[in-house]
C-alpha cells in the first residue's frame, strides 16, 4: 500500500494535502482497498462549512456505502467533478485523481491532530 510522506491522515481514513490555507481530501489507499471497487461519489456540500470529522458526503462501492468524514475544519470550494464519470479513479490513483473536495480551512491548527504517514501505517497495522 501506498501512504505518501507530504500527507496528513484522519483515523477515518482520510488524508489531507496543505497547499496554504487549503486542501485537497480523499480517502487513503488502505480504506479505497476495504471498500472494494467504488461505484460513484457523492459530494454536494460545496460552498458549505464543516466542523472538523463531520460527514461531508458518501462513497459507495459495490458491497457497501461509507460516511466521509472532513479530517479538518472547513468550507468545501471544489468537489472533484471528474468522479461523476469515473469514481474507479479513487480506486486506482487514490492521492491524484481520486481526490473528493478541496477546502479553506477554518482552523488550521486541526492539522495538527492529524497523522504523518508513519503513524497512519502504525494505526493500520502496516
Amino acid at each position: 500500500m501506498n501512504f505518501p510522506d507530504d500527507l496528513k491522515y484522519s483515523k477515518e481514513h482520510e488524508w489531507v494535502r496543505v497547499e496554504g490555507n487549503t486542501g485537497y481530501v480523499g480517502i487513503s489507499d488502505f480504506a479505497q482497498k476495504e471498500l472494494g471497487d467504488i461505484v460513484y461519489v457523492e459530494v454536494e456540500s460545496v460552498g458549505e462549512t464543516f466542523a472538523k470529522d463531520a460527514v461531508f458526503g458518501t462513497v459507495e462501492a459495490v458491497k457497501t456505502v461509507s460516511d466521509l468524514f472532513i479530517p479538518v475544519g472547513g468550507k468545501v470550494l471544489e468537489k472533484n467533478t471528474a468522479l461523476n464519470d469515473n469514481p474507479e479513479a479513487v480506486n486506482t490513483d487514490p492521492y491524484g485523481k481520486g481526490w473528493m473536495i478541496k477546502i479553506e480551512f477554518t482552523n488550521a491548527d486541526e492539522l495538527d491532530g492529524l497523522m504523518d504517514a508513519v503513524a497512519y501505517k502504525a494505526h493500520i497495522g502496516a
